[in-house]
């Protein structure tokens, strides 16, 4: 029986016809027999190793098609903020484990990930030179997977606004619009994604930092249970904040969190073990499900037309799908919510600045950090301990509400954001303080729930505006429950595909 030709038998076959024919070869090729770019942003991260797999393409080619693609659009964007093109090919010379990743390009964002021997400044000039001497947990899983780890991605000081802006980096730009916000804070990650330097990219989600540049950028982005990713060694200050990533696929993101997922020694929260593998839960029709659609969100604050709409026609998507959608409100009381989880969030901003200051054997000052962040820790500072165990309190209240609200719902249904991506320094940390809170209210107005009761939840790419923005859809399960949200991804991937939408730059 004759075997098939692998992808490399095919383009030599093709360029010995090109040649005889005397017409140049197609295929999407770049050089003689590699791969081109364009060829390359047709495949996911999965598609990309198995490849590598075969033998039809080698890891180094990837990465250089990587590189190649982030030198040509980052003078534009200003996504990547370190650069460890060498490492990566040294990581590859050595020999790469054989994992579900093997070969693929892959960055970390630079907040809160630690590479051992390379620096991660949280976006903060007070982290400037803070070289790591060990590597978190998640990124070692990362490595063990197969992934080729040569950048990081811009982050704004200490992952503290919707938007990727900060003194130390300058601006993120959207590539859907060069003048508006990627969002934050995995901004810089969303744009490699979405520029196509690479299929998914590390991402931190304290607030919603996942979601709000997966909806920003037009890409898929699953904020796991609290305790289900390892944030250890390193303490990233919130007991809100996880870690995941940001992916063109949704396949991308279900087998990177098979990957580095479960517990590590020491880890005291944990998410309820997962039933079976999430790749193949992507797969998998959902039973018909009842969902909860919110309409308004805890600020009580406007939403914008587009966001509303995107939401509408993402619940009757649903209904065609088989399932049930209600409308609903949130049984969490917004002025008990807010003022503890500025406690909480203020309390991290503490100690990111104390453990540098311990590390710097210095204190800080005010041209260490960003004008609001400044503020933030100057009155965090004093916050008791008594209010900070009445804010704990808090959010364990809105998760037990939460947790009753879905006995009668599986799936909680909203827009990702109130507003479409805005203008770039709207939500900068380089700002007048009353400026900043008058357009900040709107950017977590939905996503900051989630982290407080540590549920699930995803950005789904359905909707764009007139205008070529894109605008997430957000669904949020129950607590531990990242399989049927993924079933319900793959089931909506395939009813309104989103893969080939790709940015104009």
């Amino acid at each position: 029986m004759t075997q098939p030709l692998s992808r490399r038998e095919v383009l030599k076959t093709a360029m010995t016809l090109a040649a005889v024919a005397g017409t140049a070869p197609v295929l999407g090729l770049s050089g003689s027999t590699g791969m081109g770019f364009e060829e390359y942003r047709t495949y996911d991260a999965l598609g990309l190793a198995q490849l590598v797999k075969k033998g039809d393409v080698s890891a180094l080619e990837l990465l250089e098609i990587a590189i190649a693609r982030s030198n040509a659009v980052n003078p534009s964007v200003n996504c990547v903020v370190e650069e460890l093109f060498d490492y990566a090919k040294a990581a590859i010379k050595a020999g790469l484990p054989q994992s579900p990743f093997t070969g693929v390009p892959f960055m970390l964002k630079d907040l809160g990930m630690a590479l051992k021997g390379t620096v991660t400044t949280n976006g903060s000039r007070f982290y400037k030179d803070a070289r790591m001497d060990y590597s978190s947990t998640v990124v070692e899983r990362y490595q063990r997977a197969g992934l080729v780890i040569f950048g990081k991605t811009a982050s704004p000081e200490f992952g503290g606004t919707g938007t990727t802006e900060s003194i130390l980096f300058g601006d993120t730009r959207n590539p859907w619009d060069l003048s508006r916000s990627a969002g934050g804070s995995s901004g810089g990650s969303a744009v490699a994604v979405a520029t196509g330097i690479l299929p998914l990219a590390n991402a931190t989600d304290g607030g919603g930092s996942i979601r709000i540049p997966a909806s920003c950028c037009g890409l898929f982005g699953m904020k796991p249970s609290r305790g289900r990713v390892p944030s250890g060694p390193i303490d990233l200050s919130s007991t809100m904040s996880v870690i995941h990533a940001v992916s063109r696929s949704v396949r991308d993101s279900a087998a990177l969190l098979d990957a580095s997922g479960g517990p590590e020694p020491g880890q005291t929260t944990i998410a309820p073990l997962s039933q079976g593998s999430y790749l193949e839960a992507v797969a998998r029709t959902p039973r018909a499900l009842r969902i909860g659609l919110i309409s308004t969100p805890l600020t009580h604050s406007p939403v914008d037309p587009e966001c509303s709409r995107a939401a509408v026609d993402a619940a009757k998507l649903c209904e065609n799908l088989g399932h049930r959608v209600q409308e609903i409100q949130l049984p969490v009381d917004p002025r008990e919510f807010f003022a503890s989880t500025r406690i909480i969030m203020g309390t991290g901003t503490v100690m990111r600045v104390a453990n540098r200051e311990q590390q710097l054997g210095r204190k800080v000052t005010e041209n260490d950090l960003e004008p609001i962040i400044w503020q933030r820790y100057q009155s965090s500072r004093a916050y008791t301990a008594e209010q900070l165990a009445q804010a704990e309190h808090g959010v364990e209240r809105a998760a037990q509400q939460m947790a009753l609200l879905q006995q009668d719902y599986d799936i909680l249904l909203s827009p990702t954001l109130a507003a479409p991506p805005v203008k770039l320094g709207k939500l900068s940390l380089n700002q007048d303080n009353a400026a900043y809170e008058k357009e900040a209210i709107n950017i977590s107005a939905f996503t900051l729930l989630y982290n407080a009761t540590g549920q699930p939840a995803m950005s789904v790419p359905l909707h764009w505006t007139p205008d070529g923005l894109p605008v997430g859809v957000m669904f949020a399960g129950r607590f531990g429950d990242e399989g049927l949200l993924f079933q319900l991804a793959g089931q909506l991937e395939q009813a309104s595909p989103w893969f080939n939408k790709l940015a104009p730059l």
